[in-house]
């Protein structure tokens, strides 16, 4: 063969495998799930990892003909400067199509900026203060936001008896936000707020804050803290100091009753009013579909918890959202067929807001009871069609 002739043959051959790589490429749609995977928040990212593979587990790992795949990054905890080299990584170096995740607020604020300069899509799976979406015109959240399931249990409470109210909450955007949305719907119904403490993000000492709560003696204390172990150590904390047989209510979010945690929490939490918007006992068709294939892929006994219904739904919308653009990741195309979007799901009907990138739905008022399968938040009562009180 000639040279000329086999150097033909050679760039013909380049040509056809770098044909082939292009189209393996464009039928590979990369999600780059950036959460907490090891430290104090590690069931963060296993919950949220937990709901997705549950999501495609019902729905197959193909949509709008493309492969979805699924490059996981650990965070480690509440550290911003990690979350941000993380997505970057995943942007330039893994040329991911969605940045996906995000457990805590400080690692999704951090993130943000990169989801603007690249145009990438981010979806916030569970980082819950107000102002995220506000931070990238890519953002679409599909949690929950802080003030949007406290409000319904400060209407509970003035409803219902308690007129007095102390105050506890973590010191970071999430507590903020649920002791703002706390406060001024209490007081709006007639209530008194007899003291307020912020304790710290990392290895809170709770005893001394408990011991100030009792001394105020309130009707009742609103606690927000992160879910997981914080809220193990408050129960313990209430319990040994006799609050409740001082008289004084805990009322909550749902994330100090934690489905994943219920358990290890015990009897202790019989009784405890919560707000929020997924219990793993909720009454539909659609959540026992998602509890068992939870229970499949991850091969654990853990339920899925309201993290888990984030990334699960965070899998709905980025699949509808595919259907409609043709398998177009475009961050615009993406975020315009995300917006008005309706979800059935696990929850409950969800509806993404077009106008704030956050989930209109339903927040249940629950109670911790005892049943024949263990401790689980029973709901009661609910608010249909919850927004973020902004």
């Amino acid at each position: 063969m000639k040279l000329i002739d086999a150097a033909r043959v050679l760039v013909a051959g380049a040509a056809m495998i770098g044909g082939l790589g292009l189209a393996q490429a464009q039928g590979v749609i990369k999600l780059g799930l950036v959460a907490e995977f090891s430290g104090p928040f590690a069931q963060y990212g296993q919950q949220i990892y937990g709901g997705m593979k549950a999501y495609m587990k019902i729905h197959g790992d193909t949509v709008a003909g493309k492969k979805i795949e699924v490059i996981q990054k650990d965070i480690g905890g509440p550290a911003p400067d990690v979350s941000k080299r993380l997505a970057q990584e995943l942007v330039t170096r893994d040329k991911v199509d969605f940045l996906v995740g995000f457990g805590l607020t400080p690692n999704a604020l951090a993130a943000a900026p990169i989801a603007t300069e690249a145009k990438v899509p981010m979806i916030v799976m569970n980082a819950a203060t107000s102002i995220i979406t506000t931070k990238s015109p890519y953002i679409v959240r599909t949690s929950m936001t802080l003030p949007q399931i406290t409000q319904p249990i400060a209407l509970w409470a003035a409803n219902n008896g308690i007129k007095k109210v102390y105050t506890v909450v973590a010191d970071y955007g999430p507590g903020i936000d649920a002791e703002g949305a706390f406060v001024k719907a209490f007081k709006e119904k007639g209530g008194e707020i007899v003291g307020t403490v912020r304790t710290p993000l990392q290895n809170p000492e709770y005893a001394p804050f408990i011991q100030r709560v009792k001394d105020a003696k309130p009707d009742a204390v609103f606690l927000f803290l992160p879910a997981g172990e914080q809220g193990i150590a408050f129960m313990k904390g209430y319990k040994e100091r006799g609050l409740a047989e001082a008289g004084i209510k805990l009322i909550a979010t749902g994330d100090i009753t934690d489905d994943g945690v219920l358990e290890a929490m015990g009897d202790p939490t019989i009784g405890l009013i919560t707000s929020f918007h997924y219990s793993a006992a909720h009454d539909s068709a659609e959540n026992k579909e998602f509890v068992k294939a939870y229970a499949e892929v991850n091969g654990t006994k853990l339920r899925p918890n309201f993290m888990a219904v984030g990334g699960y739904d965070g899998m709905a919308a980025i699949y509808e959202a595919l259907k409609k653009t043709g398998g177009s990741t475009d961050a615009e195309k993406v975020v315009a067929a995300m917006k008005g979007l309706k979800i059935m799901s696990p929850r409950g009907p969800i509806v993404i807001d077009p106008d704030t990138r956050d989930p209109v739905q339903t927040v249940y008022i629950r109670k911790v009871e005892k049943t024949p399968t263990g401790l689980y938040n029973i709901e009661f009562d609910r608010f249909a069609d919850q927004k973020d009180p902004k």
